[in-house]
């Protein structure tokens, strides 16, 4: 499974993105999908996720309210709509898929098997 990211960029605080993540593999009836992000001289963190199959969403409490993760079947895609951006939220956000999971893992970086490369999201105040 080849996952590839993409959408990030330069915005100022309360702006918008949209980041996208394509898979290269069709059968993700039971894939859980997540964005994770690494802060300068921080750890990585888990951001959202979204059941492939079932389209259950979860999100950690620093983004809830303003990101919608979310997926298209037919495109085999994963999007994180990001709104009200903070520069808190400046980091480089990778896409990771998972194909055995329990929900009480979701949020670990351990569940999952297969990562995209990393986009840049820089938000300036």
């Amino acid at each position: 499974v080849q996952l590839q990211a993409s959408g990030g960029g330069l915005v100022q605080t309360g702006g918008s993105l949209r980041l996208s993540c394509a898979a290269s593999e069709r059968s993700f009836g039971r894939y859980v999908m997540d964005w994770f992000r690494r802060a300068p001289g921080k750890e990585r963190e888990f951001v959202a996720a979204v059941t492939w199959g079932g389209g259950s969403t979860y999100y950690a409490d620093s983004v809830k309210g303003r990101f919608t993760v979310s997926r298209d079947s037919a495109k085999n895609t994963v999007f994180l709509q990001m709104n009200s951006l903070k520069p808190e939220d400046t980091a480089v956000y990778y896409c990771a898929a998972a194909l055995q999971y329990i929900v009480s893992t979701i949020r670990l970086p351990s569940t999952y098997n297969y990562w995209g490369q990393g986009t840049l999201v820089t938000v300036s105040s």
